[in-house]
């Protein structure tokens, strides 16, 4: 009988067991119907070790898909980053001043009073932040600049003093010559110089808190209707808001501890110009990092050409404890989940974002890799295992 015709008429009725054949000797032959075979049109899924059948592209494949996606995302940012790190960095500003706005609010002020005086109090910060940096950088400028001939002859000195251990002079020379302090003036005076750049991001930043401003009295209207449309969505955008703004506080508070025991230890040293010490310190500090490298070099140097090495020596170490105690140790303790990366993590976003970004990228890359956790990690359940990897508590990670 015919397998198609047998499942044809098993459909049609009730199922009806085959008559049995009749053999040579008055034997019963029981018809056993052939082994389907599979399909080759539409093969069954493949099954994984577990039995459970595997759909989609192979992993291999997924993860190629999802890099490939992750590095043209990252290309459009770059392409688009004179414009997008600074409304980025306006949103961060008017995020921190926000509650400017709720408390103006809670007094009986007109929400547009309230919306601009947030506004110029975001502008107030943003002019005293750029004067802190031209001025601070300045000074670095001036005072080294003073000081060249005494390095020039203090780094052949090292070399000659090297050299007597078989190193190749010339070649250290040569090497020296690159990180010789005209070199670091000659970064800083470019910093300065580059002016266009830095005013096309101001004018960016600037139009962009005006005009955020504008939509700061229908912030919660809007959040309202999110909240009963995609609950799930306001949560992540609550979240975002929370980080950064604790971020910049926190960063904020124990920058300029930080900077003001550091301006003690160059007081208590005698070395020159505290203050500039003090704010290049400061600024520094928003700077992941790297930052701390930054404001420790041009200290130590001067603390080197005025005091001898033992001061140098000791402005480094003191340096080195006091940003490894209260910002590796008391820190994290404030600033919780908002900035709970690892400092591998927090060194990796730094040169992801100076890469797409910039220069402004440096200061803006937690920020930016908090946003990037808050939205598309956190609230979705498949890739919160990465949290095991990136957060600063696997603990809290796994709840």
């Amino acid at each position: 009988m015919n397998n198609q015709e047998q499942r044809s008429g098993e459909d049609a009725s009730e199922v009806v067991p085959p008559e049995p054949e009749q053999a040579e000797g008055g034997a019963v032959a029981v018809a056993v119907p052939a082994a389907e075979e599979p399909d080759p049109i539409d093969p069954e899924p493949e099954q994984d070790a577990q039995g459970a059948k595997r759909t989609g592209l192979p992993r291999l494949g997924l993860v190629a898909v999802i890099v490939a996606a992750v590095a043209l995302s990252l290309g459009l940012l770059q392409d688009l980053s004179s414009t997008i790190a600074p409304m980025f960095l306006a949103l961060n500003l008017l995020i921190v001043a926000y509650p400017i706005f709720t408390a103006l609010r809670k007094v009986g002020t007109p929400k547009l009073v309230a919306a601009v005086v947030t506004m110029l109090a975001v502008f107030i910060v943003l002019v005293l932040g750029i004067l802190a940096i031209v001025w601070s950088v300045t000074q670095v400028v001036t005072v080294l600049s003073g000081y060249s001939s005494q390095f020039t002859s203090m780094y052949y000195s090292v070399a000659e003093w090297l050299a007597q251990f078989g190193l190749d002079q010339e070649a250290m020379l040569n090497a020296l010559r690159s990180i010789s302090p005209s070199n670091i003036i000659d970064v800083a005076g470019s910093i300065l110089s580059g002016t266009s750049a830095a005013t096309g991001i101001l004018a960016v930043t600037v139009v962009g808190i005006v005009f955020m401003t504008f939509d700061l009295p229908s912030v919660d209207e809007r959040l309202g209707i999110t909240q009963r449309l995609h609950p799930g969505l306001t949560d992540s955008i609550g979240a975002v808001t929370v980080g950064i703004r604790r971020y910049w506080v926190v960063t904020t508070i124990f920058g300029l501890i930080v900077a003001l025991i550091n301006g003690g230890v160059i007081l208590a040293l005698g070395i020159s110009l505290p203050a500039v010490w003090v704010m290049l310190t400061f600024i520094t500090n928003y700077i992941p990092n790297i930052g701390f490298v930054i404001g420790l070099v041009p200290p130590a140097l001067l603390a080197l050409v005025e005091k001898g090495p033992v001061a140098a020596l000791i402005v480094v170490i003191a340096f080195c404890v006091i940003n490894f105690v209260i910002q590796s140790l008391i820190q994290p303790k404030f600033t919780g989940d908002a900035v709970g990366i690892t400092p591998t993590v927090s060194f990796i976003s730094l040169l992801v974002w100076a890469w797409v970004f910039g220069a402004l990228g440096a200061l803006i890359a937690l920020p930016a890799t908090l946003t990037v956790k808050a939205l598309l990690i956190d609230p979705d359940p498949r890739t919160r295992w990465l949290n095991a990897f990136i957060s600063n508590e696997p603990r809290s990670a796994a709840g």
